[in-house]
């Protein structure tokens, strides 16, 4: 009943930029965060970027300074604003969101993924 859609990654050079997007929609009573995470290939998944209900961030050390999560008016939607890219970077980026179904019950939900490759 809730989907996460992912969007706006693709091939960049290093140092380049690119926005990421994650919309969602379906049975929604009300999202508590959302997150970043990215997974390159052989590697764990990782955080990448939080946003709590607060408002308050947190970002991996390693994109600390060049990445910036952010949420929409609607609170429907989350955006990762990646700059100064690098090949370290190159990874599936995948959304998460913690969101309520109703007054009581919540869950976590993952997009699909979407490839972000930084590359000369």
């Amino acid at each position: 009943q809730v989907q996460l859609v992912e969007s706006g990654g693709g091939l960049v050079q290093p140092g380049g930029s690119l926005r990421l997007s994650c919309a969602a929609s379906g049975s929604i009573f009300r999202i508590i965060s959302m997150a970043w995470y990215r997974q390159a290939p052989g590697n764990q998944r990782e955080l990448v970027a939080s946003l709590n209900s607060g408002g308050g961030t947190n970002y991996a050390d390693s994109v600390k300074g060049r990445f910036s999560i952010s949420r929409d008016n609607a609170k429907n939607t989350v955006y990762l604003q990646m700059h100064s890219l690098k090949p370290e970077d190159t990874a599936v980026y995948y959304c998460n969101a913690r969101i309520y179904t109703d007054y009581k019950s919540w869950d976590d939900y993952w997009g699909q993924g979407t490839q972000v490759t930084v590359s000369s």
